[in-house]
């Protein structure tokens, strides 16, 4: 009977012992997971910041700031944070790092010399640069080649996003206006145009649904321009 008693008496502070145990286990994790979560903080916002203001920002939330890279952007100027990682909002733990990329501001180009140049080169070559054509204006002259640009506003090399052309259209019966050419067959097109003195080329055949063989897709000069006898045009037809 003593013996019975002694094993029930040692059960039982087992028992308490092991009960005791996960009671401890239980309230040191939740301890665990309160305390990470007060040592998480949510990501402050950083665009638009500069990298001045985006530290200040982090230091007081016990983050640190990293500073990635950059780009061009025509919207944020240079010095200003354009992204960050993580996003604004997330709670992440302290002392770790946001990373930013800080923009450097819109494309600077250069106007190009265009003087002399044609006006579909001047066109190419200002749409290549991201340019903005704002005026076309016009003079007739014996003195300059005629479709070519005689003057340009602003000179070259000044940083301006838009440029105004004065083009030569020679003297009156010098130069045409090219025709729009999209849809109609390509071989009697060719044929007017090289009977005017034209040098046309066929540069390409491409397969278009819906439309039979033969007819012009695409054209270069565009419809519209001025061009000279002896300059080449460029077709490309439908097979």
């Amino acid at each position: 009977m003593a013996f019975r008693t002694r094993v029930w008496g040692a059960g039982k502070l087992l028992l308490i012992g092991g009960a005791l145990l996960l009671t401890y286990m239980v309230f040191a994790a939740a301890a665990m997971r309160v305390a990470l979560k007060t040592r998480e903080v949510a990501v402050p916002a950083l665009a638009g910041k500069t990298v001045n203001e985006a530290t200040s920002l982090l230091s007081q939330a016990g983050l640190n700031l990293k500073v990635e890279g950059g780009g061009m952007d025509p919207k944020t100027p240079a010095g200003q944070i354009l992204t960050q990682d993580p996003q604004a909002g997330v709670r992440t733990r302290r002392e770790r790092s946001v990373k930013v990329w800080v923009s450097s501001g819109p494309r600077v180009t250069m106007v190009p010399a265009l003087i002399g140049e044609t006006e579909r080169i001047a066109h190419l070559r200002l749409q290549q640069d991201g340019l903005l054509l704002t005026e076309v204006a016009e003079v007739r002259s014996a003195d300059y080649p005629a479709g070519t640009v005689i003057a340009e506003t602003p000179p070259p090399k000044s940083n301006s996003p838009t440029v105004a052309l004065l083009v030569n259209r020679g003297e009156r019966g010098a130069t045409y206006v090219m025709p729009d050419l999209i849809g109609v067959n390509g071989d009697r097109a060719a044929d007017l145009l090289r009977a005017r003195g034209f040098r046309v080329a066929l540069v390409g055949e491409h397969p278009y649904p819906g439309v039979p063989g033969g007819i012009v897709l695409r054209q270069n000069p565009q419809a519209g321009f001025q061009i000279a006898p002896g300059e080449p045009i460029s077709i490309e037809v439908s097979r």
